[in-house]
């Protein structure tokens, strides 16, 4: 027996919106790792030449040298202002060298 064009329909539309669910998680994760490799970089970078770094954090500007990198989730960053500053690694929209 041959399924109705109203269960034809519907899996078509349950396989339309699984790959379509699908299309949107695939290429995040590898342009993300890559991000932050460049990150890392650039933060590893100021931590061992003592160069400037201009952080972009949330639409706001913050330069200072990298002191310390801790763990995965924060760098420890000083300037001018301030001797120590704590910023989150996830809220770095981007970076600046010199």
């Amino acid at each position: 027996m041959l399924p109705s064009i109203k269960n034809l329909s519907r899996m078509a539309l349950l396989i339309l919106v699984t790959l379509l669910i699908l299309s949107f998680y695939t290429p995040i994760a590898p342009a993300q790792s890559q991000i932050t490799q460049s990150f890392r970089e650039l933060l590893e970078r100021s931590e061992k030449d003592k160069k400037g770094l201009t952080f972009y954090v949330k639409g706001q500007t913050i330069s200072g040298i990298v002191v310390k990198i801790i763990g995965t989730d924060a760098v420890e960053v000083r300037n001018q202002t301030f001797s120590r500053s704590i910023i989150r690694l996830d809220s770095i929209d981007a970076l600046a060298i010199n």
